[in-house]
Order: C-alpha cells, then sequence, then structure tokens
C-alpha cells in the first residue's frame, strides 16, 4: 500500500478513485508518563514518553485507514493528512489522519 501526501505518484496513473478513507485513535495520558514529561520540562529535553506516545497513536490511525483503503480494493492512499487534537480536557491524545483511497496503475 503506497501512502502519500501528494495528490499524484510520479509514474503512475491513478484508474479509480475509491473515495475517502480515515482512521482515528484516542490515548489516554498515563500518569507516570506526565510526571516525567514534567520533570523533563523543568530540567529541559526532550519528552521520549510522550514522544512515544505520540508516535504509538499515529501507526495505529494510519494502520486503521490503510486497512479501510485495503478492504475497499485500493492500492494507494494520496493526499494524507495527519491531525492531533488533545480531548477530554487535554486528558487525552486523538490523531486523526485521513486521505483518498485509489487504484494505481
Amino acid at each position: 500500500m503506497l501512502l502519500t501526501t501528494t495528490n499524484t505518484v510520479e509514474g503512475q496513473r491513478i484508474v479509480r478513485y475509491i473515495g475517502l478513507v480515515t482512521g482515528e485513535t484516542i490515548l489516554g495520558a498515563n500518569i507516570f508518563k506526565d510526571f516525567m514529561a514534567g520533570i523533563t520540562d523543568i530540567v529541559g529535553g526532550r519528552s521520549s514518553a510522550y514522544e512515544r506516545t505520540l508516535q504509538e497513536a499515529k501507526d495505529q490511525a494510519i494502520a486503521e485507514m490503510k486497512q479501510r483503503a485495503q478492504q475497499q480494493g485500493a492500492n494507494a492512499i494520496i493526499g494524507i493528512d495527519l491531525d492531533y487534537e488533545t480531548v477530554g480536557k487535554g486528558t487525552m491524545l486523538m490523531v486523526s489522519v485521513s486521505g483518498t483511497a485509489v487504484v494505481l496503475q
């Protein structure tokens, strides 16, 4: 499955537009990670715990979108857009991804 943020794929022809596909993930922030991130914020540096959580959420949302596209017969998703939001008074992280499922030749 080819994934791209562009609306075309060089050297490939879109032979069928299937339509919009999405993937969503909502993850709760755990108290230990919040505590460690707070310490990192005080002493400086990157919060690896949050970075891992963000990467996991993104990977899950993309995997869900790919699965939906494959079920509809797509071999590529173009025009992909990722969005990140906090929900639940900032205690949860939502990652949503969308794109257009297509068949390339």
